[in-house]
């Protein structure tokens, strides 16, 4: 291009003087971020947009009627009900042969303890803390599980275009 064109928009001419494109001027600095801010966020959108319709998809696919939800709802909380009462049952366990070691403690209660016993009590109390926020875990898994399936309701109905949507699982076991 000549220099005196440089910089400037100019358009492309065929041979029988038809604009075949048209070359707008060079964008500023501030003009080239601004498009490429855009242009980033375009593409976030596309991709969140991309990313929801795999989703849905993958709920659609999921669950065919909406008393699916309910059934792994109810297998979900089940499971966690199962792990719930084992943990509650290691800690009642390890309660009781804490409670052992603790009546032969008293025998040494002015004398100091023997190590074997000292070491069974901090692992029995280390067992215990461990379960306990095992415990509580499972029970904030509980709640997550309520509040997924409940969105998973949601969301099916309104892929579904049902108009009102089902009433969620009422029998829902609490955690003990």
């Amino acid at each position: 291009m000549p220099d005196v064109c440089r910089g400037r928009a100019y358009r492309l001419l065929d041979s029988a003087g038809n604009i075949i494109k048209e070359v707008g001027p060079p964008l500023s600095p501030e003009e080239k971020a601004l498009a490429a801010a855009e242009s980033r966020r375009k593409k976030k959108l596309e991709e969140a947009d991309r990313e929801q319709r795999r989703r849905d998809q993958a709920l659609l696919d999921t669950y065919a009627l909406p008393q699916d939800i309910d059934l792994a709802q109810r297998k979900a909380e089940a499971d966690v009900n199962f792990a719930i009462t084992a943990s509650q049952a290691k800690i009642d366990v390890a309660r009781k042969k804490r409670k052992k070691f603790e009546a032969e403690a008293e025998f040494y209660k002015k004398k100091t303890l023997p190590p074997e016993l000292e070491k069974e009590l901090r692992a029995i109390d280390h067992e215990i803390k461990l379960e306990q926020e095992l415990l509580d875990i499972k029970k904030h898994d509980f709640e997550t599980i309520k509040t997924k399936y409940d969105a998973d309701r949601k969301r099916y109905n309104e892929l579904t275009g049902r108009a009102k949507p089902a009433a969620p699982f009422s029998g829902a076991a609490q955690p003990r």
